[in-house]
């Protein structure tokens, strides 16, 4: 997938159904190039991590700690720790984000239960000075049932009630959530038709899960939306 642009975006997408959603317009009105590589079918550790203007690392259902189920995620894990150390733009969604901070020392472990639904993400004071202050007030999507430590050097930037690091930031080039603000209401309804079983293991009611989507995805969109175009904006005024 490419969009017409003189910026390099890398995207490393571990699964097809869990893509750029939302992410994607926006990338392309700042005017990137966008390529798409999945790492379990591209070698990560033959491709450069100080090459393109930005990396985003979306998520996937296998946890960041299973490494040898899926041995590649240790070179992306080694990728995002060079990409950091070059102090080059790299932005993580959920899977991303736990990988962001097991690349950099951080613990990777299984939640006690999985969090589905939409959170209010409670800002810390950095929070509240960074890209991420447009989702105060909004709930945003939670699907995903593990969680991390901050590795040392993180700032710390939103927490929920459900687990304690929901957002944090490397300096001012990367930066890392737990929730989904790139779904789409399609996202979010294919995504629904695929969980029947994680959805009756938990107790969730489907036609209440989708009035909570109805609900709650039209103003994520726009808080996603103004989010990366912050985050984009402001690493391409610094670098």
């Amino acid at each position: 997938m490419t969009a017409k642009g003189s910026r390099q975006a890398l995207v490393i997408e571990h699964e097809d159904r869990i893509h750029l959603g939302n992410f994607e317009p926006v990338l392309r009105e700042h005017g990137y190039d966008i390529r798409i590589v999945n790492p379990s079918e591209v070698d990560v550790s033959a491709l450069d991590a100080r090459a393109a203007d930005i990396v985003i690392v979306l998520g996937g259902e296998m946890g960041a700690y299973e490494t040898q189920e899926h041995p590649y995620l240790v070179d992306e894990m080694e990728f995002i720790r060079k990409r950091v150390d070059a102090q080059k733009p790299i932005f993580g969604v959920c899977l991303g984000a736990q990988l962001m901070a097991g690349a950099l020392g951080g613990r990777n472990s299984k939640g006690d239960k999985p969090d589905l639904g939409y959170q209010d993400i409670q800002l810390t004071e950095a929070g509240l000075a960074s890209p991420v202050r447009h989702v105060k007030g909004v709930g945003m999507l939670e699907w995903h049932g593990d969680h991390f430590t901050l590795p040392d050097g993180a700032t710390l930037l939103g927490s929920s009630s459900a687990y304690p690091n929901e957002a944090f930031a490397i300096g001012d080039f990367a930066l890392a959530v737990q929730f989904h603000p790139e779904v789409t209401a399609a996202m979010h309804e294919d995504w629904t038709v695929r969980s029947d079983e994680l959805f009756a293991e938990n107790d969730v009611d489907v036609d209440e899960w989708r009035a909570l989507g109805r609900k709650h995805n039209p103003p994520m969109q726009v808080a996603s939306r103004a989010m990366l175009s912050e985050w984009l904006d402001d690493v391409q005024k610094t670098r």
